[in-house]
């Protein structure tokens, strides 16, 4: 037996709730943007969550607007400080590289996670 509502009924009901104001898509990308960028996630990642969550994407643009670009380049430097000594553990030639690996997968951009990694390291992988 397939699970759910006929989709003309899901279509109502969603409908109706939204009239109601209990989805909101602009709120939750919102409050998305904020709990996940508190906890060191970039831009580039936040945009994929959040399409992969259906969230249109004039939606995400809006929500990701509330970042101020230096939030960003201050939450990645302290994601970098956090994972440093970690990283540090292991061989040392390779420290800058897997700092600028963990930072990519973060959803940071590459202008940012250079200036993060010269500014912890004096140096970026491949100078």
């Amino acid at each position: 037996m397939r699970r759910g509502a006929p989709r003309e009924v899901a279509v109502d009901v969603v409908a109706d709730l939204a009239g109601r104001g209990y989805v909101d898509d602009a709120a939750f990308a919102r409050h998305w943007v904020e709990t996940r960028a508190a906890r060191g996630v970039g831009p580039a990642r936040l945009r994929a969550e959040l399409r992969a969550r259906g969230v249109g994407p004039a939606l995400v643009d809006a929500a990701l607007a509330a970042l101020a670009p230096d939030e960003a380049l201050e939450r990645a430097r302290a994601a970098a400080r956090r994972r440093l000594p970690a990283l540090r553990r292991g061989r040392p030639e390779r420290v800058a590289a897997r700092l600028c690996d963990h930072l990519r997968r973060r959803g940071y951009a590459a202008s940012v996670v250079v200036r993060v990694v010269r500014e912890l390291l004096g140096r970026v992988p491949g100078e």
